[in-house]
């Protein structure tokens, strides 16, 4: 809050710091110029002296309300002012009427001892203005500037009694009478609760409750104003620059009134949103002050009733629509909207269940109504229905409710530590089961807007990020409390798997790295790893084959063709899943993986996206590295079994799809965890040395040079050939001298130069190679290898020939010179 010295024009700090905009009277992007003013104060003069008011003095009277901030109106010139209004020979058209009373009350409010015989004759004027010629000149204009400026009178301290009270008396008849006047023009409504809170902190107590009546029964009179955010946050700051007020100057009479009647005593005409805000401001006050002795306690009793109220209003709204509007209750939206700023901007407020219910209730069907909004976006049968949508949903996102997102959730967070077990429970349902219904609104959203309406589109996945980061510091906030507090590990693992399944649902819109998220996701995979039903639960949470490829669930009217790898949402979710299963595979068991984890890991071996295809590899990597302590026989069979439809998976789409180092690691995991002579390692030479002559023979039909075409089918070429080198060092000896046999038929049908660079690779990985048991094996081989390189480039040998060689276990060199070579090499 701005100091109470600074806040001159308190309609202008109001209309600040509820985020609205200035009206009209309030300072202007342009300012007169020092002669402009001078020039216009001497034409108001020269009216006076003229009796006439001309058009170009209202003129005068514009350019001078342009400089109100800088504007200055001293004591000479008020009595211009007051003179014009009072003399019965100037006839002044109804348009300048707010413009003096505006003059005035930059007057009062700007000078610093004004003439108290001036104000006595401004409230007769007034007096006059409002009883006998109001009727012919009423407007919401001249209306808000008049309680304004008699607001303005009373607040002034060395004025008498008896003119505070005349004017605090005009101003309860001015509300009480005219008030539909506010309703017919809501952009003049901070004038008139800036009026509303001088009077409020005059320093007589005459008309005190029938002033609180206006301010907080007006709202639901026929006719009055309709209540919005807006006026709820003014009146929110309202109260809270008068109780500073009261407080500073020790005005405990005027603040033990305001408890009673404002938030002990439930009137009928007192409108709900307008208490709640009221009950905000008295805790936004109490919560800065400093007080000792009988401040303290009136303070303190203060406090109790501000929340007895706001828990009364929330626990009531809870009891009667529960956690829906399904009825699109305006009146409930409203209240729920204030209730959650009213927390959001008081401080520190005792935790009490029925606040967190509204809390919650607020931020999903409020602040991110995103079901909401799924819902009027799929019922749009026209663009320009489209079009209305959008308006809304960007309303909403500039929207003071919106934007005070963040500390709204700061504060249901801290109302959910402490509250009891129960309400947690509801609460933390309500947020699983709204995570679930956003992934699927979405998943239709953007498949019947991407292309079409990609500004709605977007717009709509801003309100879900920010939804996205309430989730995860709520679930923060659980995974700390349950985490370090006296709750069960079935607690533990149970929240933990909701967490994961949760961020599952929204990992389409982590758009940021967030500490907060990594800390979360740390501490429950933490807690799934040791427990097997945990992992199970979380692995069984991941959407079927069917729903992934069928786009089961799926209620679109229109007419759109599902293609899975094209449903960016589904395959975040995915993606999530490929990315934590592998540190809790260990625990899920052979069923599970063969029924749940292994179509989708297939699946998605084949996406487009090479990130999701990786992981996909990753995961058939870690689960192929898995099970080391467990009983091997079943989970060594489905290995097997699964390795035979990995490689064909792998292959089928490699290299437009399959990423090569994926598919890598997944080789290596398998060749290095499968038993000893496994048909299935067998299997995967054979299939990666068939693609690797395959490609060969495509790309070195015309003896292209491997080194100098890095390329398409070449670069994918060479990798293989990388790949099947790679394995000599990692597969067992049983399957060794098949890979050796193999490697050698595609070496030999590679051109010249290619089959130099193979084998200068060999030689290098042999001679470094410190593996005793294989090397003889390797350095036979490869003299071997070398020879028939040699045979099948030279005219005489044919293909027949060479091709006996290769099967041959060994084979000798006639060039004496060059095996004398290869073995210094070695």
């Amino acid at each position: 809050m701005a100091k109470q010295a600074s806040t001159l024009f308190l309609e202008e700090w109001l209309r600040s710091i509820s985020g609205c905009s200035s009206n009209v009277n309030s300072t202007n992007s342009s300012s007169s110029s020092a002669r402009a003013i001078i020039q216009a104060w001497a034409e108001l003069r020269d009216s006076l002296q003229n009796q006439s008011f001309q058009p170009h003095h209202l003129q005068s009277l514009k350019t001078l309300l342009n400089s109100q901030t800088s504007l200055h109106v001293a004591d000479p010139q008020a009595k211009i002012v007051l003179s014009i209004l009072s003399s019965p020979h100037i006839s002044l058209p109804n348009e300048s009427y707010p413009l003096f009373l505006r003059l005035l009350y930059i007057w009062v409010r700007k000078s610093f001892k004004p003439s108290l015989v001036l104000i006595d004759s401004a409230v007769e004027v007034l007096s006059h203005l409002f009883n006998a010629q109001f009727d012919s000149r009423k407007s919401p204009l001249l209306f808000s500037e008049g309680v304004l400026l008699l607001g303005a009178f009373a607040f002034v301290p060395s004025l008498s009694e008896d003119s505070k009270t005349v004017c605090l008396d005009m101003l309860c008849r001015l509300l009480e009478e005219e008030y539909r006047l506010i309703g017919s023009s809501g952009e003049h409504i901070s004038d008139v609760l800036a009026g509303i809170g001088y009077a409020l902190s005059s320093s007589v107590n005459v008309h005190y409750v029938r002033i609180l009546d206006s301010l907080l029964g007006i709202w639901g009179k026929e006719d009055g104003p309709c209540g919005s955010i807006t006026h709820g946050l003014m009146i929110l700051h309202l109260i809270e620059w008068v109780l500073s007020s009261l407080i500073n100057i020790r005005c405990f009479e005027k603040i033990n009134v305001f408890a009673r009647e404002a938030l002990e005593t439930l009137k009928a005409n007192y409108v709900p949103f307008a208490i709640v805000m009221a009950a905000a401001g008295v805790l936004r006050v109490v919560n800065r002050s400093k007080m000792n002795g009988l401040g303290l306690d009136t303070v303190s009793k203060l406090r109790g009733s501000a929340e007895d109220r706001v828990e009364s209003f929330a626990r009531d709204i809870i009891s009667r629509n529960g956690f829906t509007n399904a009825d699109n209750d305006p009146t409930r939206s409203l209240l729920l909207q204030c209730i959650s700023l009213a927390l959001a901007r008081s401080g520190l407020v005792s935790s009490r269940a029925p606040l967190l219910m509204c809390l919650a209730s607020a931020l999903l069907n409020e602040i991110f109504p995103l079901r909401h909004l799924y819902t009027k976006v799929l019922d749009f049968p026209h663009r320009n229905s489209a079009r209305l949508g959008h308006d809304e949903v960007k309303k909403h996102l500039e929207s003071v409710l919106f934007k005070e997102a963040g500390a709204i959730t700061s504060v249901f967070c801290n109302q959910y530590v402490s509250v009891d077990v129960e309400s947690k429970g509801v609460v933390e349902n309500l947020i699983w089961d709204y995570c679930q219904d956003i992934y699927l609104g979405h998943r239709q959203v953007a498949l019947m807007l991407r292309g079409k309406e990609n500004e709605l589109l977007g717009d709509t996945e801003k309100i879900a990020e920010s939804a996205f980061l309430m989730v995860v510091l709520f679930a923060l906030a659980i995974m700390k409390h349950k985490f370090n507090s006296k709750s069960t590990q079935e607690t533990q693992w149970d929240v933990s798997v909701h967490i994961l399944v949760s961020f599952s649902c929204l990992e389409y819109f982590r758009r940021i790295r967030l500490p907060e998220y990594m800390d979360t996701i740390r501490g429950v995979v933490a807690s799934v790893q040791g427990n097997e039903s945990a992992c199970v639960s979380f692995v069984e949470s991941m959407p079927s084959y069917t729903d992934m490829t069928n786009g089961t669930n799926f209620s679109l009217s229109q007419k759109v063709e599902y293609v899975w790898s094209n449903d960016d949402v589904q395959t975040a979710r995915i993606l999530f899943y490929l990315r934590v299963i592998p540190t809790c595979i260990e625990h899920v068991p052979c069923l599970t993986l063969r029924k749940v984890v292994a179509p989708t890991m297939f699946l998605y071996m084949g996406h487009p996206n090479g990130k999701v295809a990786r992981a996909s590899h990753s995961m058939f990597a870690a689960f192929m590295s898995s099970g080391k302590d467990l009983d091997q026989d079943e989970r060594v069979s489905l290995k097997e079994q699964l390795v035979f439809y990995y490689m064909q998976r792998s292959l089928s789409g490699y290299p437009a799809i399959t990423p090569f180092k994926g598919m890598a690691s997944g080789v290596a995991a398998l060749v290095r965890n499968l038993p000893a002579g496994s048909p299935a390692i067998f299997y995967c030479i054979h299939s990666l040395v068939e693609k690797g002559s395959t490609l060969c023979g495509e790309t070195f039909a015309q003896e292209a040079d491997l080194s100098r075409n890095r390329q398409g089918d070449s670069d994918a070429c060479k990798k293989i050939l990388e790949l099947l080198l790679r394995l000599i060092s990692l597969v067992d000896i049983q399957v060794l001298p098949n890979l050796m046999k193999l490697l050698a038929q595609l070496i030999v049908q590679l051109p010249k130069v290619s089959q130099n660079m193979v084998l200068n690779e060999l030689y290098s990985q042999v001679a470094e190679s410190d593996d005793v048991t294989r090397k003889p094996t390797l350095v036979s081989w490869l003299q071997s290898l070398s020879y028939l390189c040699a045979q099948a480039t030279s005219e005489s040998a044919t293909s027949k020939g060479v091709q006996k060689e290769v099967n041959m276990t060994s084979a000798r060199s006639t060039d004496s010179l060059g095996l004398t070579r290869l073995n210094a090499r070695l």
